[in-house]
């Protein structure tokens, strides 16, 4: 392996982007060789969790774009994996929700990442997985929190 610069390798922001690379290419191969992408995964898991929900309501869930939310909707609308409805309260907006087909697609996907997960972190114990966890998230909810 070649030699970082020790300025470098103390530098949480370059390491943090060094992994990401990783962690992306691990994460979309898992995915495509389930036959979706990352946009298909949170859109099902937010489904999963929160239940039926409007386009614009997935895309804030899941920080997506609004014309990418739709686009994997229709994506795996047509894979049966979730179903689209005009809302009863207001007729210019759907309402989408999980179908069984994506309730089982969503669980593979589940199992595809967490394979990957552990990949990626596999120099790691269960008890340091949790810690690193833990402590992206408080990174995460600080920075989203001071936009």
């Amino acid at each position: 392996m070649e030699e970082i610069p020790a300025r470098l390798s103390a530098k949480p922001t370059w390491l943090i982007t060094q992994l990401s690379v990783y962690a992306h290419r691990l994460a979309t191969e898992a995915f495509t060789a389930a036959g979706a992408r990352g946009y298909h995964y949170r859109i099902l898991t937010a489904l999963d969790e929160f239940g039926v929900a409007s386009q614009a309501d997935l895309g804030r869930r899941c920080n997506m774009d609004r014309s990418d939310v739709v686009a994997a909707i229709n994506e795996m609308a047509g894979q049966g994996y979730v179903e689209r409805t005009p809302d009863p309260a207001d007729r210019r907006r759907n309402l989408v929700s999980l179908t069984e087909t994506g309730q089982q697609q969503r669980q593979r996907l589940e199992e595809s990442l967490a394979r990957a997960q552990d990949e990626l972190l596999a120099p790691l114990t269960a008890a340091e997985k949790t810690t690193l966890t833990h402590l992206l998230h408080e990174v995460l909810t600080h920075q989203r929190s001071h936009r």
